[in-house]
């Protein structure tokens, strides 16, 4: 049904037309910011957009939405599950309907798909954890991100919810985690944890660092070369979550619980998402049971969470870190985290994947950043254009596309 203020471009697309109601756009700001409860919408024309190049934009996110199959458990059993020690541990969910939402001066301008539906997103979850990570810093919990872990690390006591007891074939076995013990892990800070150029080495909640994207040839796996801090980059969830570990025992409180009070609830963000775990991944904190979040999805679990909460996250990044005047995080972290090594140009802290030379995304300006998470999920953010986009199980070679179609669609009228 068409009506004087809403065109439905098909395939479920929706963007306003010129005329709006008069309680819908405000006057126009370079830092507008949405309330909790209600999100101002913007005609694309406008925003200076074409709406018939942006309707066409839509259309390819749709048409190129993920070919693998909406049971994320089958999808994970067709594909991580079958590394070694592959088994899923935290929850999956059947996902929804390929989703975007595009956001320019704070303004939705488009949105298609079913952007209040909670579903998971994967390694966006690490730039979550990256978060609560930067705010003990700017909190002084943590003296500097260069310091190293072990020093902010005790001994840790699992949770056995069972109440197991000790037998004489116990006897020797570990009673307790230390994750920074060894020579090598003592050595590392928390800013090669979070660019993932640590080289951490062990197991953790049953999952051993050589086992996620395992080396091709087997006879490495146990007797692999320990690599210095900071100068080979590899994308490891165990070290993912072995970060997260530290932070929980930093912060003293599970990290969800951090990430809604100083960012989560400022920002606006429904009630409705939520950071899972492992099943198995609990300790006793303070006399308390506290289940340490993961970092992402690859063995379940991770953020489940809707488009609009993660647009909110993202116009946080936009205005690094200031959300309508109030500095959440420190504009001194957000410049961090979009901080290339030399190990990994196109890659800061977990997870803003960096358009360093424009490498990452060739039809982006080399300012623009990401976060990225499987499935494929991406939080797009362009300081350039004052741009940020949802983009919700698309294939993840048609990202690139998408942007320079979106982005033509905002040249053509300007």
């Amino acid at each position: 049904m068409r009506t004087p203020l809403m065109m439905t471009l098909g395939l479920g697309i929706s963007v306003l037309a010129v005329a709006q109601p008069a309680n819908r756009v405000k006057k126009e700001s370079p830092s507008y910011f949405p309330s909790k409860n209600n999100w101002t919408h913007q005609s694309p024309q406008t925003a200076g957009f074409d709406t018939a190049l942006l309707s066409q934009a839509i259309h390819f996110a749709q048409e190129k939405e993920s070919k693998n199959p909406r049971d994320l458990e089958i999808a994970h059993a067709m594909t991580f599950g079958k590394e070694p020690f592959g088994d899923g541990v935290g929850p999956f969910a059947v996902r929804g309907d390929a989703t975007g939402i595009i956001i320019h001066k704070g303004y939705i301008i488009a949105e298609w798909g079913e952007p209040n539906r909670v579903d998971m997103t994967f390694s966006v979850t690490k730039s979550f954890l990256s978060t609560v990570v930067g705010l003990a810093v700017d909190k002084g919990l943590i003296k500097s991100a260069d310091d190293t872990v072990a020093k902010y690390v005790p001994p840790i006591e699992r949770y056995d919810p069972a109440g197991g007891q000790r037998t004489a074939a116990d006897l020797g076995q570990p009673q307790l985690l230390y994750p920074f013990a060894t020579e090598h892990n003592r050595r590392l800070t928390w800013d090669v944890m979070l660019r993932q150029t640590s080289d951490w080495e062990g197991t953790l909640w049953g999952k051993p660092e050589w086992a996620d994207r395992p080396d091709a040839n087997a006879s490495n796996w146990l007797n692999r070369k320990r690599n210095e801090p900071g100068t080979v980059y590899e994308y490891n969830d165990v070290r993912v979550n072995a970060l997260a570990l530290a932070a929980t025992s930093v912060w003293r409180h599970p990290l969800p619980q951090v990430l809604k009070e100083y960012i989560m609830d400022p920002i606006g963000a429904s009630s409705t998402w939520r950071w899972t775990s492992y099943r198995n991944a609990w300790i006793v904190l303070d006399g308390q049971p506290v289940q340490s979040a993961s970092g992402g999805g690859h063995w379940g679990g991770g953020m489940f969470i809707n488009a609009y909460d993660m647009a909110r996250f993202g116009l946080l990044s936009l205005h690094k870190g200031n959300w309508n005047g109030q500095q959440l995080i420190s504009t001194n972290w957000i410049n961090r985290s979009l901080t290339p090594t030399s190990a990994q140009p196109t890659y800061g802290y977990m997870n803003y994947f960096l358009n360093t030379d424009k490498k990452y995304l060739p039809s982006a300006p080399a300012s623009a950043f990401v976060h990225v998470g499987n499935g494929t999920n991406i939080i797009y953010v362009d300081p350039e254009h004052d741009l940020v986009m949802v983009v919700r199980w698309i294939e993840n070679n048609a990202i690139d596309n998408l942007v320079k179609l979106v982005l033509a669609a905002q040249k053509k009228s300007s």
